[in-house]
């Protein structure tokens, strides 16, 4: 038993159904974001053109005007990206379409706190399923979320200090399975960020831009 609750399977989102998005600064570059009216489709991390998310969402339309709940969402993500430790569990998303799997992934992840990582296997424990730690590193690989299901903060390595600073990896972590622009990269950078964010990292000089 995991005491996570079972999920049920979700129809996928009408083709059909109208869609909004945009182009936002950050930090780290552009980013995007999809939209329904069921809650955020999708959030990709930079670089990011609008021609981009409308060849993966032929029906989104750019708009200037934002729904609160998006500009709220969008706020969060520069505020993180910027290196402040906010939390952006409250963004409602529509995960209509993704499997249950998942979907519970995706709950575990946003559960992680900025400045700490997990790995795959410790997930998999969470989930019930020990066995699972490859498929857990797909369903991250798969996220259309990030930064707000935080999938950077989940490492492919066993962690023997467990829930030690996750500013450290690169330095005995496996930053592996990342797929955002940058890959590998920009998980490293992500993780400074929130360690520096968390006071992990006062002293450290090293550039991270």
């Amino acid at each position: 038993m995991t005491g996570l609750p079972e999920l049920a399977e979700l129809p996928a989102r009408p083709a059909d159904e109208p869609l909004g998005c945009t182009v936002f600064d950050t930090t780290l570059g552009p980013c995007g974001m999809v939209w329904s009216g069921q809650g955020i489709v999708a959030c990709r991390l930079p670089p990011v053109t609008l021609a981009q998310l409308q060849q993966c969402f032929p029906l989104a339309q750019p708009c200037a005007a934002l729904p609160a709940a998006v500009a709220e969402a969008i706020a969060g993500v520069q505020a993180l990206l910027a290196g402040h430790p906010v939390d952006l569990g409250h963004v409602r998303l529509d995960e209509r379409g993704i499997p249950a799997f998942r979907r519970q992934v995706h709950a575990l992840t946003r559960a992680i706190p900025p400045g700490q990582t997990r790995t795959y296997g410790e997930l998999a424990m969470a989930l019930g399923q020990p066995g699972a730690a490859r498929a857990v590193g797909r369903a991250e690989g798969a996220n259309p979320f990030a930064p707000i299901v935080p999938c950077h903060r989940v490492i492919g390595a066993p962690n023997p200090a467990a829930r030690r600073p996750a500013a450290r990896g690169g330095q005995g972590d496996a930053l592996t399975g990342f797929s955002a622009p940058g890959g590998i990269e920009t998980k490293r950078r992500l993780l400074l960020i929130e360690a520096r964010a968390v006071g992990q990292l006062a002293g450290d000089q090293q550039p991270l831009f």
